[in-house]
């Protein structure tokens, strides 16, 4: 769902060659006619173009999950039905959910572009190789890829600042403990999911130094069972609040069944678990959706990389738990305005790697090149990060 950089739609067009054949002929009717005729057909002929000019910009999303009601898909869903709400006739959007990182991908993305579609997103890592392919191919399309890190003239990727609300959520966890262990259920272990995993213990460790996170990795985006399975085994690890890079509200579930704490990601998850709920750290892909269609729409859409958070209002964390002391929802407030302002950053030195190593030195803040590459724990985050994919 990652670039600098996450993570993870979709139908029809007619041609302009159908409007051009149909102007050839009308011309050939009226070859042998006198010039006020022929000047009837242009009037004639001047609407239609205004018809065809205004002609809606259909704009296609390949989701990786189902839309459901919570999410990561989920909340692209509702960014779009907002990009409705905003330009209303001038567009016409569609999805694919459910879309398989890898060849599939490329069959679905491929007949979008068939059916018309002249701005596709596609909102997940795994779709970076197909997109490429389909991009260089259809020269004529904008795409826009969600959370990687190659790019084409015809195509931009764009992302969202997790890591911010991960380390937020963090800061409650190390707040509400009382085990000092944290669990994680993550996805799949790109950059992307680690830099997560990494913020939120840093978050914790601000308010508890000593705090230790545990991860178990379900090398799905979206799975509930193995998403329950892995939630269950920090439990029985000894972590009393648990955190998630996954799609469903199953971790949060699991939590309130056990009586333990839990956090919503990428949607509000609040009423999934409402005893167990800390927070839901939230993204909303609106404003970005909102600037990459309105660029296509006016003719500056310009490839490149955008990364959005708290500053752009692309990432917040809301709906925070009554459980949560006032002194952590203080905190809270203040990094996220220092989020906003620039004042703060999430990663800044020293941070020390679970090998006891520095990685980043006193003062020194991460660029986006460093975030992008981050394939480390930080010291107290217990195991071996896997190999990628």
């Amino acid at each position: 769902m990652t670039s600098p950089l996450s993570k993870r739609a979709l139908l029809k067009m007619t041609g302009w060659a159908a409007l051009a054949a149909t102007a050839a002929l009308v011309g050939c009717g009226k070859k042998e006619e006198a010039a006020p005729a022929a000047a009837s057909a242009a009037s004639e002929a001047a609407p239609a173009a205004s018809v065809a000019a205004a002609e809606p910009l259909k704009v296609a999303f390949a989701y990786v999950g189902p839309v459901g009601d919570a999410g990561w898909t989920y909340a692209h869903d509702q960014a779009r039905l907002a990009l409705e709400k905003e330009f209303g006739d001038k567009i016409k959007t569609s999805f694919v959910e459910k879309v398989p990182e890898g060849p599939e991908a490329e069959r679905v993305i491929r007949d979008l572009v068939g059916q018309g579609n002249k701005l596709v997103f596609g909102t997940t890592f795994g779709y970076m190789e197909p997109m490429l392919k389909v991009a260089a191919d259809t020269p004529d399309v904008k795409f826009e890829h969600a959370t990687g890190y190659k790019s084409a003239p015809n195509m931009r990727t764009y992302d969202s600042r997790t890591y911010e609300g991960a380390y937020m959520a963090g800061v409650i966890a190390g707040s509400v403990s009382k085990s000092g262990t944290l669990g994680v259920v993550g996805s799949i272990p790109i950059p992307e999911v680690i830099r997560n995993i990494n913020a939120f213990t840093l978050g914790a460790q601000s308010i508890n130094p000593k705090i230790k996170t545990k991860v178990v990795w379900v090398n799905s985006w979206f799975d509930p069972p193995k998403e329950t399975e892995g939630a269950q085994s920090l439990l029985n690890q000894g972590a009393d609040v648990l955190f998630q890079n996954t799609d469903s509200p199953a971790v949060l579930q699991t939590a309130e069944k056990a009586g333990k704490y839990a956090f919503g990601w990428d949607s509000d998850m609040s009423k999934f678990g409402p005893k167990a709920h800390l927070a839901s750290s939230i993204i909303n892909w609106a404003p970005y959706y909102i600037k990459a269609t309105k660029d296509a729409l006016e003719g500056t859409w310009s490839t490149g990389g955008v990364w959005w958070g708290v500053k752009e209002g692309a990432i917040d964390i809301v709906s925070i738990s009554d459980a949560v002391p006032a002194e952590a929802k203080a905190k809270v407030d203040t990094i996220k305005a220092g989020l906003k302002d620039g004042s703060f950053a999430v990663f800044k030195g020293p941070i020390v790697g679970q090998d006891g190593k520095e990685v980043l030195a006193k003062d020194v803040v991460a660029d986006d090149k460093f975030l992008g590459g981050i394939n480390f724990y930080v010291k107290g985050v217990e195991g071996k990060v896997p190999s990628g994919k």
